[in-house]
């Protein structure tokens, strides 16, 4: 089978429905339980396929509808974590949330999320990704009360991670994603241990890899965090160069609207490009035409075989109807880029 050039996917969350969960709300409780919840998120995941897919996106997700929050959901089904027990942690040096506790050694009894991914892999005959959240950005949304070493318990959930990545793959997902953000802010200790516990997750896997790093959800504590950045955003600096040594085949990063320099995607020359050509931090649905835009920039720097168009972060805040229209602007500029290259080599 030809592989489809740049083929398209998403970050990771889309809109819940609102029989199943409080729309265009983050961590938002569940509206069934029970069985009709179990019967509820199937649907809602089917229903993101569907969406996915009559959209043009190539590589289709979950749309996290299984989950209540890209990390929070993976941690409660472990052991060691107490979700009684609350303190309050600074998240990324952004802003104050109440956390579970970190009150003995951390290990996972059975599988988390692999009978979801099965059931998603029966709902397409496309290329699946699953995210998963990385060591470091795990630890920044605990209190950790028995390890006492950020560092430690880093490399315990890297463990525990890499056991549910290997689940993922024999259930038939392609790509499995790690999500870390905390990359963006940690930058002493993604460069001492944070690569490193990040490859031990991933270690091992014939599925492909990626590494998603972007400047968080369109809320309002992010996006006052970015009005401090200055005029170019250059974090990326920190980690590429890394990331390009590593053993993870993509990564996955924000651009569009974005004050981050295109030329910052050099560094990773050689890697998997993921971009972020659709916006998360507002509900303006791009024009195809201002998504071909931030593909041709990109393509200065990652030939055209290694991108991958995608969204900027996740859209689980937005409407479902601002959703699925960024998701269709993401297909159609593709598109255009698609068209021009392959005019291009005629």
């Amino acid at each position: 089978m030809t592989p489809t050039l740049l083929p398209t996917s998403i970050v990771g969350s889309l809109p819940k429905p609102s029989w199943l969960a409080q729309p265009e709300t983050l961590w938002s409780p569940w509206n069934l339980q029970g069985d009709a919840l179990a019967e509820g998120r199937r649907d809602a995941l089917r229903i993101a396929v569907h969406e996915q897919t009559n959209r043009g996106i190539d590589i289709v997700s979950d749309g996290e509808q299984t989950r209540q929050h890209f990390v929070t959901t993976f941690i409660e089904h472990l052991n060691g974590v107490d979700f009684e027990k609350r303190e309050t942690v600074r998240i990324r040096d952004r802003y104050d949330a109440s956390v579970p506790t970190v009150v003995g050694a951390v290990s996972r009894e059975k599988p988390v999320f692999a009978d979801d991914a099965k059931f998603l892999r029966q709902q397409t005959d496309q290329r699946i990704k699953w995210a998963l959240p990385g060591p470091m950005t795990m630890i920044d949304t605990l209190y950790d009360g028995y390890y006492k070493s950020r560092e430690k318990l880093a490399w315990e959930f890297a463990a525990v991670l890499n056991q549910e990545a290997r689940d993922l793959e024999a259930a038939g997902v392609d790509i499995i994603q790690f999500d870390e953000p905390a990359f963006n802010v940690f930058f002493d200790e993604m460069k001492d241990w944070g690569i490193a516990t990040l490859e031990r997750a991933a270690e091992g896997l014939r599925a492909e890899t990626a590494v998603h790093i972007c400047y968080g959800y369109g809320i309002t504590a992010n996006n006052d965090w970015k009005a401090t950045l200055g005029s170019e955003w250059r974090q990326y600096e920190e980690s590429f160069p890394l990331l390009r040594q590593s053993t993870i085949d993509i990564v996955s990063l924000e651009c569009h609207n974005s004050r981050v320099p295109m030329d910052l995607i050099e560094l990773i020359r050689g890697k998997k490009v993921m971009l972020g050509a659709i916006d998360v931090a507002n509900e303006t649905i791009e024009t195809p035409e201002e998504v071909a835009d931030t593909l041709r920039k990109a393509l200065k720097f990652v030939d055209s075989d290694k991108l991958i168009p995608s969204t900027n972060c996740g859209m689980a805040p937005f409407s479902r109807d601002v959703a699925l229209g960024k998701l269709r602007a993401l297909s159609a500029g593709t598109n255009i880029i698609r068209e021009e290259l392959t005019a291009a080599r005629a």
